[in-house]
Order: C-alpha cells, then sequence, then structure tokens
C-alpha cells in the first residue's frame, strides 16, 4: 500500500489537499493531508515555540504511525511543505520511499524557507514578526494574504474566483519561526528517490531545468542524480485547486518510477563560461569595486557602456559574471569601439535583492561618470536578461547623460512565478510613461516562451509612448546565445546593436 502524506505551504491546512486526496482514495491508495501545528483553523497553539522544527516533527510522528511492512510512505511537499518534507525525510530515510516537490523550489541544506518565498511582502511580514520588540508590532505571526493578494499572488493566474475566496476565507496566520529557521544541515534525504511536479504556467519547465543544468547553476545539479524525475503540469502554482485530478495522476506515476530525467552536464566548462562569439583583441582591465573598466586607446574623455549581467544569481556562483567570457567580451569590444566600458557586478542574489542590485547599478554610474576618462555626459546603459528588471525605473524620467538603453534577450516583467512588482523593477508597467530614451532590443528567436511574453508584453505597451524603440532579431538564437550560438546572424546582430548604441552615445 501507498501512503501519501500531503503537506502544505504556508497559510494552508490539509484542506487544500482535500481533492487530490480523495482523487487518491478513489484509485485504492491512502492519502493522508497533513495540517501543521499552528496552521489548523481555530488551532490555539499560535506562533509559541512553533519552528521548523515542530513542522518536521509533526511529520516523523506520523511516518512512525504508519505500518513499516505494508506501507510505502510518500512525503508530499508544496510551496513551504517541502522544507519540513526534507527534515522528516533525513530522520526517517529507512520508512521514506519517495519525496515528491510539488512546485516548491529547491532549498537546500542550511536553507530557511525564506529563500523559497518570493512574495516579498511575506517576507517583510515574516521578518518583522521574529525580530520587532515584544512591545511592538512582532506577534510571531505572519498575516495571511488579503483575497486581493491571493488574486495577484505569484503563480495564481489560473486559479478560479472560487478558489480565490476559498484561500482567502480558510488561510490562517502562519508561524514565523517557521520560515527563518534553515533546514537542518544532514544531507540524509539526498539517497531518497525523488520526483519534482514543474508547473509551466507558473514559468517552470524541464527545459529551463535543463538549460541552467547546462549552466552549471549549483542548486539543479541535485535534479540529475539517479532517482530523480521530474513532471509538468500545464497549470500554477495551485495544482491541487486547478488541477487536482491531474496531480494525482502525477504522484501516482511518480511512484511508478515516470518521469523525465535530467542528464548530468557533460565534462567541460559550463555553457555560459563558453567563449564570447566576437573575436575582440584582449585588452587589459581596470577592477574599481564591482566595476571593471576597459579603457579604449582614445584620448580625451570617451563615451561610455555599463554592462549590467542578468540574474538572479547565486551569491556563491564563482566566477561571477564580469569574469564570464561574454562580459568580458562585451568590455572589450566596447574599448575597440571606442568607449569605455564598464561590467557591473551586482548583487541580485535572488528576487529578493533587486533592490541591493538596484542600488549597485545606481552606485555604478556615478562612479563611472565621474571618472576624468569617461564623458559623464554621455553614457548607455545595456542590459541582459533578468537585469532588464533595474532597467524600469530609467525609462520613466531618463536623466539626460543618458543617451540610450540596450537589453539583450530582456526579461521585461516579472515572470508567472515572480512577484509581480509595479513600477521600479517592472519594464513593462513602467513603459506606459516612457519618456523619450532609446531603447534597442535584441530579441531572439528562440526565447523561452515565459521570457519571450513579457518581451510581447512590452512591445505593446511601448505603442504610443514617447520611447524610441528599436528591435534587432536574432535568427536561430537562444538565451545567452554569445557564448553557445557562434553563427554569423548572431554575430551580426551584436554588431549592429553595437552600432545603434554608439549612434546614441556619438550623437
Amino acid at each position: 500500500m501507498t501512503a501519501f502524506l500531503l503537506v502544505p505551504g504556508t497559510f494552508t491546512g490539509g484542506w487544500i489537499w482535500d481533492r487530490v486526496a480523495r482523487a487518491l482514495g478513489e484509485a485504492g491508495d491512502t492519502a493522508v493531508p497533513v495540517t501543521l501545528t499552528g496552521l489548523g483553523e481555530g488551532d490555539a497553539s499560535g506562533a509559541s515555540g512553533t519552528g521548523l522544527t515542530t513542522h518536521i516533527e509533526d511529520l516523523v510522528r506520523i511516518v512512525d504511525a504508519m505500518p513499516a511492512e505494508e506501507t510505502e510512505v510518500v512525503l508530499v511537499g508544496h510551496d513551504y511543505g517541502i522544507l519540513p518534507v526534507l527534515g522528516a525525510a533525513a530522520l526517517r530515510p529507512e520508512r521514506v520511499t519517495r519525496i515528491v516537490n510539488v512546485d516548491a523550489g529547491l532549498p537546500q541544506d542550511g536553507d530557511p524557507a525564506l529563500v523559497v518565498e518570493l512574495d516579498p511582502a511575506v517576507r517583510e511580514r515574516a521578518v518583522a514578526a521574529v525580530t520587532a520588540p515584544p512591545e511592538g508590532a512582532g506577534s510571531g505571526l505572519v498575516a495571511p494574504p488579503s483575497a486581493e493578494e491571493w488574486r495577484v499572488r505569484a503563480g495564481a493566474a489560473d486559479l478560479s474566483d472560487e478558489a480565490v475566496e476559498l484561500l482567502a476565507r480558510r488561510a490562517v496566520p502562519h508561524p514565523a519561526a517557521t520560515l527563518v529557521q534553515p533546514l537542518p544541515p544532514t544531507g540524509a534525504a539526498a539517497s531518497i528517490p525523488y520526483a519534482g511536479l514543474l508547473s509551466t504556467g507558473n514559468g517552470s519547465t524541464v527545459e529551463l531545468v535543463e538549460s541552467l543544468v547546462r549552466m552549471g547553476e549549483p542548486r539543479v545539479q541535485a535534479l540529475t542524480r539517479p532517482g530523480v524525475t521530474l513532471f509538468e503540469l500545464p497549470t500554477g502554482h495551485w495544482p491541487m485547486l486547478s488541477a487536482p485530478a491531474e496531480l494525482a495522476d502525477v504522484l501516482r506515476r511518480a511512484v511508478a518510477g515516470e518521469g523525465r530525467r535530467v542528464a548530468a552536464p557533460e565534462a567541460g566548462s559550463p555553457t555560459h563560461l563558453g567563449p564570447f562569439l566576437l573575436d575582440v583583441p584582449e585588452r587589459a582591465r581596470e577592477r574599481h569595486g564591482r566595476v571593471d573598466l576597459y579603457l579604449p586607446d582614445a584620448e580625451g574623455p570617451r563615451p561610455a557602456i555599463v554592462f549590467v549581467h542578468g540574474g538572479p544569481i547565486a551569491a556563491d556562483a564563482r566566477p561571477t559574471p564580469r569574469d564570464w567570457p561574454s562580459y568580458i567580451g562585451y568590455g572589450r569590444y566596447a574599448a575597440d569601439l571606442g568607449v569605455v566600458g564598464a561590467v557591473l557586478d551586482h548583487r541580485m542574489y535572488g528576487l529578493g535583492a533587486l533592490a541591493t542590485a538596484a542600488g549597485d547599478l545606481a552606485e555604478a554610474v556615478e562612479q563611472v561618470r565621474a571618472d576624468p576618462r569617461v564623458d559623464g555626459d554621455r553614457v548607455a546603459l545595456w542590459v541582459f536578461s533578468g537585469g532588464a528588471l533595474l532597467s524600469a525605473e530609467w525609462l520613466v524620467a531618463p536623466p539626460a547623460w543618458l543617451r540610450c538603453v540596450a537589453a539583450t534577450y530582456p526579461v521585461l516583467a516579472p515572470l508567472a512565478s515572480w512577484p509581480r512588482t509595479a513600477g521600479r523593477f517592472n519594464p513593462v508597467e513602467a513603459v506606459r510613461a516612457a519618456g523619450p530614451l532609446p531603447f534597442v532590443l535584441s530579441r531572439v528567436e528562440k526565447e523561452g516562451p515565459e521570457i519571450d511574453a513579457t518581451v510581447e508584453e512590452f512591445l505593446l505597451a511601448a505603442e504610443g509612448t514617447d520611447l524610441r524603440l528599436e528591435v534587432i532579431p536574432v535568427p536561430g538564437a537562444r538565451h545567452g546565445f554569445e557564448a553557445v550560438d557562434h553563427t554569423d546572424p548572431a554575430r551580426r546582430a551584436v554588431e549592429r546593436a553595437a552600432r545603434t548604441v554608439l549612434e546614441h552615445l556619438e550623437g
């Protein structure tokens, strides 16, 4: 007999799994929807002493109560629920036959739940609830989202009005300490068979995972080990509400060992560390804090291009982006064309660090403009991938010295699985009030659909605005093409984008 222990995420109890449990039961399996300590409706335990360890112990007790010889125990975690699942599996590896991660991110040993919590409002509430003094606002509980907040919460776009109403009515405050207490670093769960469900409507796909593996992203490498399979469902972050029968079917298939496997990367450098597609001369660079300068041979103050890498990136990723061949190549290429190339190493270490990265960019721009070798009245920003989110605040009221913004394979709005932010970090929203600024957009043909949708949104939003938009197609190219698609059309696209930026700088 297979027993599925269904563990919910923040603000919710076992009730959220009711329809999945019913579907599993009808197929002859045992389903146990779990309500963790402090998350039951009318639960008087509140926040006192309730941490992640408490919730791990909740699951261990249930596992221990299962008939050992007759039952295969499968732990299923959604959202925050994956952390107590991993903690309990590490304590009972001999009893847990499989872990199933339902669109829950990839927390590592030693991580707190806030690593996978993308809603900045929840993050702020959790920190305030834990750190505020007793006489202040800190209650030890995080208030649940309002009905309107549930509607715009990441990954909730495909929920029915009935499902949103259910969440708003039954959600309860969440013990804050469970979100900041780290997952015990035992590593004991690593050998347990593992299945991951990716909600494609939430921006997660097997193709995306495979590309991250090829890039060497540390967190996803564990998904290449034996015993790991992946599934996709065309729904959002709440499949137990939007697609319960389909989710139940995936759970049964996971137990049968089905699903797609991700191959380990081939020996050699990750794809993003491949050589730059243009043959540019080697050139010395100067390192000034977070900024590397590539200086042209020309005399006198010269215009500058500040290159802004993508993200989010891992804080411990090495080498950091300014040492990737592509950004070194762009810096050298700018200098070879007679302008100063400035490559910024910003700290977008997760989506909660957008403000930090924006501060790094603002500081870098002022640093570059103050350099006596730079003409501070002629500067361009060139943003890549997720770094394009940082361009939003420059669009609305561009300073006179900002002659151009270039964007290559940009993410121009938060993806479906990311918090929907307005204005400052959402170019689609910002461009509606854009000033008369040249914007050079390099759009790759083989972009992932979730990113390309943001580009399409941006193009529609830019219609009728003062933005001076030029779109440069990059035929046959993929995201990060400079390191992987060394084709003549790709080279011509980079050269055209650079010429266009230079025209705006020299004009």
